[in-house]
């Protein structure tokens, strides 16, 4: 239940379920709702990381369509309309075997109500580019909205994609781990074609600093230590564009307390000062 935990504040709210056991995950999503009410259901069929992929999940599944169906339909059966489902895709497993189109058919005839679309294989995992004329194909042939994924690394290119294309919306990933501002610096530019001031190095370490105190507060992994130890990653995705980012991804993959962050965050901030 911890991994599914958020407040009335964060709605809408979906919760992700990957397999290939369309009864236990028919169980699952109704057990979900119960406990959590969530505002919709998403079937993950795109994910490419192996420890998923050998489970039979993500995108494995994009090579046995008769398996992606029967779980598809087993688990909108189970949940009953209560909320709607959705899913999440690739283009196909690899370059030989690009089948999304075909897919996006047979997930909204097996009640699927919107679906995302990654625009690269599985074999490419994040390398090379996405397809969007593949996502774009989708789109317009499809009776559920789609969503596009892939390469949306700045408010411009989001708004780009919306406007030469026939998604519903568009989904931003990774981007998001480096910069958190991109959803607001793209509505302020779908609004009115400006964007807003980038925040300063002090207030990017602020939001830095706070999203350890959130997730200490979780208490999702634990005590303080385990949670900033689960967090290195993230922190060092956060570092670029930092002055001395390379020594300060360093420093961060050692951090064990949120002492250890702030302690980072004012060396950083002195050093900046010394060459001003």
């Amino acid at each position: 239940r911890k991994y599914t935990t958020f407040t009335d504040e964060q709605r809408p709210v979906g919760v992700q379920l990957f397999g290939a056991d369309g009864d236990r995950m028919g169980e699952a999503a109704k057990k979900i709702i119960d406990w959590k009410q969530p505002d919709f259901i998403d079937l993950n069929f795109g994910c490419p990381v192996n420890k998923v992929v050998s489970r039979n999940g993500g995108s494995s599944l994009l090579k046995d369509c008769p398996l992606l169906t029967d779980t598809a339909e087993k688990i909108v059966k189970a949940i009953g309309g209560q909320v709607p489902v959705t899913g999440k895709i690739r283009i196909g497993w690899d370059q030989k075997s690009i089948n999304a189109p075909h897919v996006c058919h047979l997930l909204e005839d097996c009640g699927i109500q919107a679906i995302a679309i990654h625009g690269r294989t599985r074999s490419q995992g994040y390398r090379g580019e996405a397809d969007w004329e593949i996502i774009n194909e989708c789109a317009q042939s499809s009776g559920v909205p789609i969503i596009g994924n892939g390469d949306i690394t700045s408010a411009e290119i989001l708004k780009y994609r919306k406007e030469t294309t026939a998604v519903a919306g568009v989904m931003i990933g990774r981007a998001a781990m480096q910069n958190p501002w991109i959803f607001s610096e793209a509505k302020c530019f779908l609004k009115d074609g400006k964007l807003p001031s980038r925040p300063s190095i002090a207030q990017r370490w602020s939001f830095v600093i706070r999203h350890c105190r959130l997730a200490v507060e979780s208490d999702r992994y634990g005590e303080e230590k385990h949670t900033l130890m689960a967090m290195r990653s993230r922190l060092m995705t956060y570092c670029k564009g930092f002055p001395g980012a390379k020594p300060l991804r360093q420093q961060l993959s050692q951090v064990s307390s949120i002492a250890d962050v702030e302690e980072i965050a004012a060396r950083s901030e002195n050093l900046r000062e010394e060459y001003r």
